[in-house]
């Protein structure tokens, strides 16, 4: 893919809803064009010669040159190259986007991985999930994913009231029609293809009719593309210089009773395929997920650094302690990372997967919000208050800037840009957004503590303690 092939292919005519209106083109669109320019620049750089290798590579079962991500991994040294491709997309996104191409790129790679378990589901669904890699991978497509269902009732069952999930409504000799929505899908408006999976909750027998997997394309008629607030966009002279870039979208889908082709269908009524299936098909883009979260901490340290010495507090015990618990968190992600290469496994699909490191998980939802606090605190008030780039060129009102809002070792400018940076990774809209994003998007923390629970095998210890207090201590 090259970044004019990635705008042009935006133009496809899907149905794309913005504010009450209908958008003709995604990739002209003021609300959208600064994240489709950033993503265009940065398909770009596989085209880099320095950078080509690194980035790409030959891979036979697409029969092409593919991104690293959409690589199917077989040795160590595939993870580790795979690694620092992943780490190039995330670095030069400041680990803002949690959606890049990168991560879904490796969500392909598990469906095909999981393909003989589908196999297995229905004759001919295996063959789709190779076909969908093969398609999804020789063109380097961008691919979202679409897995919750909305709020609507958690008191009640899809059984009950059909709307609470994405439901099948007809088996046809051409495909399966569909009716219902998807909440958060993210990327969907930047995306070429759409991943319908998860369903695992959904495993009694008369919820069949909600457990489906599938892949379309997002021009697909009767799939309607629903965004939320874009975050980069404001009327007044304040920059936004990573929401502008990064603000990668969410949307609800509507499936207004869409045809899947059976050629797209990949599992089928099975909730319990789909519960095995849902950490399997993530084992690689979990691994992206952690370098990707990694890079994050990374701007937010070097951002909270940098604000403890424009104000003259890096000298100070807590400040030093805040920075030194951000610091700790950068290096434990590494520690993850590595942890999960030790572990690597082969598959029953043939390849080499990370190994589990779930754990890892629920600690990065519980200090996101602790990481984005760290900043905060440094910056303080000052985080709130800083003059626009109109305010640095009113003459009248310079002298001031100048003399009470300058920094310890900054100049005013370079002052109220830092901490709009800060403000924008902690305080509005899309700093918000990206600290939602880290507590939610890894799924329930609760039921993640559960799973962790139950998997521990504290039957040793366990005994031994029962030895233990069978007589006097």
């Amino acid at each position: 893919m090259t970044g004019e092939r990635y705008r042009a292919s935006l133009n496809d005519g899907r149905e794309v809803w913005l504010d009450g209106e209908k958008v003709a083109n995604v990739a002209t669109h003021p609300a959208f064009r600064g994240a489709v320019d950033e993503l265009a620049r940065l398909f770009d750089l596989q085209h880099d010669p320095d950078l080509r290798d690194v980035l790409t590579v030959h891979e036979p079962e697409a029969g092409t040159r593919v991104g690293w991500s959409y690589q199917l991994p077989r040795t160590l040294d595939d993870l580790r190259a795979r690694r620092r491709s992943t780490g190039v997309w995330m670095r030069e996104s400041w680990g803002q986007h949690g959606r890049s191409p990168s991560f879904m790129a490796n969500v392909a790679v598990g469906l095909l991985d999981f393909r003989e378990h589908l196999e297995c589901n229905q004759a001919g669904f295996g063959a789709n999930a190779v076909a969908f890699y093969r398609h999804c991978a020789a063109n380097d497509l961008v691919l979202g994913h679409a897995l919750g269902d909305p709020q609507i009732d958690r008191t009640t069952s899809p059984v009950d009231d059909p709307d609470l999930a994405l439901r099948i409504i007809a088996e046809r000799d051409d495909g399966v029609v569909v009716r219902g929505a998807k909440q958060l899908t993210t990327l969907a408006p930047l995306a070429h293809e759409v991943l319908v999976y998860l369903s695992a909750s959904f495993a009694q027998r008369e919820a069949e009719q909600f457990v489906i997997w599938f892949g379309l394309p997002l021009a697909t008629p009767g799939v309607k593309i629903l965004c939320r607030e874009p975050l980069g966009a404001r009327p007044y002279g304040h920059a936004h210089a990573l929401a502008s870039r990064f603000d990668e979208q969410d949307a609800m889908l509507f499936f207004d009773d869409v045809l899947v082709p059976w050629d797209r269908v990949f599992l089928l009524r099975d909730g319990n395929l789909a519960r095995v299936g849902l950490g399997r098909i993530n084992a690689w883009s979990a691994a992206a997920g952690h370098i990707r979260y990694q890079e994050r901490l990374r701007t937010l340290l070097a951002v909270g650094t940098l604000l403890a010495d424009a104000i003259g507090a890096s000298g100070l015990r807590h400040v030093q302690e805040d920075l030194g618990e951000l610091a700790s968190y950068v290096d434990l992600v590494g520690y993850f990372l590595d942890a999960g290469e030790a572990r690597a496994e082969t598959t029953d699909g043939g390849l080499l997967a990370p190994g589990n490191t779930d754990a890892s998980r629920v600690w990065s939802a519980q200090v996101a919000g602790r990481a984005v606090e760290i900043v905060r605190r440094i910056g303080s008030s000052g985080v709130l208050m800083q003059p626009s780039e109109r305010d640095l060129a009113a003459a009248d009102l310079r002298p001031y800037l100048d003399r009470y809002m300058r920094g310890a070792n900054l100049p005013v400018e370079e002052k109220s840009r830092l901490f709009r940076l800060a403000w924008e990774l902690t305080a509005d809209s899309f700093g918000q957004r990206q600290d939602l994003y880290e507590f939610v998007h890894r799924g329930d923390i609760t039921r993640n503590r559960i799973n962790l629970l139950r998997r521990d095998d504290l039957g040793p210890v366990t005994d031994q303690i029962r030895e233990l207090i069978t007589r006097p201590l």
